[in-house]
């Protein structure tokens, strides 16, 4: 999708189906047991959310979206907190271009928007900010979504196939994307993988 398409769905009063208003459940499980730490980048925030969680936990985190809009409420919204995390209006696809090193990246539904070039180009992409032994916790639709509305189902082995080069996946867990009312459900089958650079 281009940059006027993503923008869009955040300039309506009705929220995109995933700004949920708050962190994912599974991010916030992943923060309750110290996990989101470090120098974190969350890979396409939205308004932030998700990154606001890690820095609210003691991370120092960034937050990257394609999405002009998006940035700005999330910048809006680490004000109203009080919460210095760094936002940025970049292209998921060219990371390296933010001169900056992580030892974590979050995923909250940025890979299953991507054709299969488009993941190689991602994955090449985290790589390049992602530090050697550094973990990524990648959260995509997953194809036990019955239907075929919404975002691309992803297969556990497109996961592994994905991350094959450099990289190392220590888990793949059933997950829950909650999602706004609206589409006939609050939820959505998800993967939650948790891959390790190499």
């Amino acid at each position: 999708m281009t940059v006027p398409s993503w923008d869009q769905a955040y300039a309506s009063s009705a929220p995109a189906p995933w700004d949920i208003g708050r962190p994912q459940p599974a991010f916030v499980r992943l923060a309750d047991g110290g996990q989101l730490c470090g120098r974190l980048l969350d890979a396409g925030c939205g308004t932030g959310e998700n990154t606001l969680l890690a820095a609210a936990r003691g991370a120092d985190a960034a937050g990257v979206d394609i999405s002009p809009r998006a940035i700005a409420q999330a910048r809006e919204k680490a004000a109203g907190r009080g919460l210095a995390v760094r936002f940025e209006v970049a292209d998921a696809l060219n990371l390296g271009q933010l001169g900056m090193a992580f030892d974590m990246v979050i995923d909250s539904g940025l890979f299953h928007v991507f054709d299969d070039q488009g993941r190689v180009q991602y994955v090449t992409s985290l790589a390049s900010v992602l530090q050697p032994g550094g973990t990524c916790y990648l959260m995509c639709f997953s194809d036990r979504q019955p239907g075929d509305f919404g975002p691309r189902r992803v297969r556990q082995d497109e996961l592994t196939s994905a991350f094959s080069d450099g990289w190392t996946i220590t888990d793949i867990a059933a997950a829950t994307f909650e999602i706004n009312p609206g589409l006939g459900s609050t939820t959505a089958e998800a993967w939650l993988a948790t891959i390790r650079r190499l």
